[in-house]
């Protein structure tokens, strides 16, 4: 299985000081600061990209499953919501799912996006936080 490597880079203190994070692929690069992080400033954060490797990781393993039960989506759209409180602390990601799946009943797309929420490799990784869903299957 593929090994993948990302960086940051932290320059200064922490309400002054500023970053850059990297993917190894050299795909993204951008930066982040207190400001980004905790407040609304310009720039990017780790709960964000925390946020689209999660969306991108229940997409893809939501996919695999609905493919494998014979129900190949035609689309597959995730928005993930994460939540830092105090301390700070990760408390929940919220996963909102809406696809296109034909021949499938609500039931049984229901089955799998928690199924996808549960097992998918990110999900796993993130057992601490408590992982919400919400799906909805639209017409075909």
């Amino acid at each position: 299985m593929a090994t993948r490597t990302s960086s940051a880079e932290w320059k200064g203190t922490l309400k002054e000081g500023s970053g850059i994070m990297k993917l190894g692929s050299g795909a993204w690069e951008g930066p982040f600061s207190f400001s980004s992080r905790f407040e609304s400033g310009k720039g990017t954060n780790p709960e964000e990209l925390i946020g689209a490797a999660h969306a991108g990781c229940f997409s893809m393993f939501l996919s695999a499953l609905l493919t494998d039960a014979g129900f190949p989506p035609t689309r597959i759209r995730t928005v993930a919501t994460v939540h830092l409180e105090e301390g700070p602390k990760i408390a929940v990601i919220e996963l909102s799912t809406e696809a296109v799946v034909p021949r499938i009943s609500d039931a049984d797309f229901r089955k799998y996006t928690e199924k996808a929420k549960n097992d998918c490799p990110v999900s796993r990784a993130l057992a601490g936080p408590m992982i919400t869903l919400t799906a909805k299957l639209l017409p075909a």
